[in-house]
């Protein structure tokens, strides 16, 4: 049964009778499964399916949007009443006619989550929560989560396209949490992407369940981490966090254009060293933040935000390209059909470089090295952050040495772009979901292993 039961265009023009620039119809139909273990036992098994619309028109500069899981002609006419009256002046919309209608080709899945056994699903989860408990008696919690989903989209609009796309996706991941003495630390181990099961042909559950659990094991004999200005290097196993919250969301256009972005009104100007290039790339075959079109029907890109230091573009959704007089980079992105789209992240990284990560690493007599970066919180207006190190050790005489604990980065965005000055020729992934506007989309960070001469580094203070 298709998606687009219904005469369309005349559902456009009805949301567009009392005026507006745009118009478009988002149909969203999505199978989700998840389950959750727990206290050695399974949780939480969800397995279920949303369907419906939202009807968006956008007028001088505004949107006005509603949503419905009435699929009928005339439930969504309804809706389209409620948009149309939003729109206080303007002039009825013409004919419209559905002229270019394209379907995705979409990944080749190998093991679609939809033809395996749930109970299947859950032996996974099962594998993962006996390996992290039994990996050693100091384990006190350990938290298994197994997520699949597959959805169907139709985005049709005012300029008479027609889109369509299947998206399959997966995602697991094991926390476990050690105790000894008073001392308590967790240990965090995700895989996914654009996939199926065969991720789990790299990633067995046993293998996801052990690096989470000896991280947890590890840092518990890990000593405090040395605070003051030192050098870092930050591995490519870190993931992109740090360019996916110091500089991604300070170049999602709606913050740009707002002057609520330590970037806003800095095209063309230099905003990092010349050795650094980042991108946001939705066109990467099966990674977590990978698709054919957003979420507004526009096509996926290779956008390169910063090249050779220098700010050439920020990320677009339609609305956003309306404001900035330029086309949208194909960032317009939503949870779900509950909600409008807006610029978001797909996957971020910093381009490699050319230096060997060794030698970066040999160039450092003193310093951190960063494993694993955590969560953190940054400030878009000025690009001032506060990160948290997961996994780190001690550099002293170009050597990693002593595993420690509880370091933090703290900065500025813009400056640690500005004074990196070795790229490694490397490139390591980490998978998220990242929330915005109260809502949450998957996302890729990726950075190769980068030289940063100093930074804050906060941890025990040195006498």
């Amino acid at each position: 049964m298709g998606l687009v039961g219904f005469d369309a265009a005349k559902i456009i023009k009805a949301a567009l009778k009392n005026g507006g620039e745009f118009a478009d119809l988002y149909v969203e139909d999505t199978f989700n499964t998840s389950i959750v273990a727990e206290e050695h036992k399974i949780e939480k098994v969800i397995a279920g399916r949303d369907r419906g619309c939202g009807i968006r028109v956008i007028s001088n500069f505004k949107t006005y949007y509603a949503y419905t899981n009435d699929l009928t002609e005339k439930g969504l006419l309804e809706i389209a009443d409620v948009v149309s009256k939003g729109v206080k002046e303007g002039k009825p919309a013409g004919d419209i006619g559905i002229i270019k209608k394209e379907k995705a080709k979409g990944f080749d899945i190998k093991i679609l989550p939809s033809q395996v056994e749930l109970s299947e699903k859950v032996k996974l989860v099962k594998r993962a929560d006996e390996t992290a408990w039994a990996f050693d008696k100091r384990i006190r919690q350990v938290r298994v989560v197994y997520g699949d989903g597959f959805k169907r989209v139709a985005i049709i609009n005012s300029l008479g396209e027609h889109i369509e796309e299947e998206r399959t996706g997966l995602v697991f991941l094991c926390n476990a949490v050690s105790k000894e003495n008073d001392v308590i630390q967790t240990g965090y181990e995700p895989v996914g992407g654009a996939i199926g099961l065969e991720v789990f042909e790299e990633n067995p559950p046993e293998k996801v369940a052990e690096i989470a659990a000896q991280r947890a094991i590890s840092m518990l004999s890990a000593r405090r981490a040395p605070g003051g200005k030192m050098g870092v290097i930050l591995s490519s196993e870190a993931g992109g966090t740090m360019i996916h919250e110091a500089v991604g969301h300070g170049l999602e256009a709606d913050l740009a254009l707002q002057n609520l972005s330590v970037y806003s009104g800095k095209m063309g100007q230099k905003v990092a060293a010349s050795i650094i290039t980042v991108l946001d790339d939705a066109t990467i075959p099966y990674k977590r933040g990978s698709f054919f079109y957003d979420d507004e029907g526009s096509p996926a890109e290779k956008t390169v935000l910063v090249e050779n230091g220098v700010l050439k573009s920020y990320m677009y959704d339609r609305l956003g390209a309306m404001k900035g007089n330029a086309k949208s980079t194909g960032n317009g992105r939503r949870e779900s059909y509950h909600h409008r789209p807006i610029p978001r992240m797909t996957n971020t990284l910093i381009a490699p470089g050319k230096d060997d990560p060794q030698t970066i690493v040999k160039s450092l007599d003193k310093g951190l090295f960063v494993k694993k970066m955590g969560g953190g919180q940054v400030n878009t207006v000025n690009g001032d952050f506060v990160f948290e190190v997961t996994e780190g050790y001690i550099i002293e005489h170009g050597r990693i040495g002593e595993l420690v604990r509880g370091a933090t980065l703290t900065g500025n965005g813009p400056e640690v772009l500005q004074i990196i000055d070795m790229v490694g020729n490397d490139l390591g992934y980490s998978i998220g979901t990242c929330g915005k506007d109260n809502q949450g989309v998957p996302v890729s960070d990726a950075q190769p292993t980068l030289r940063i001469p100093e930074i804050v580094v906060g941890g025990d203070v040195k006498v």
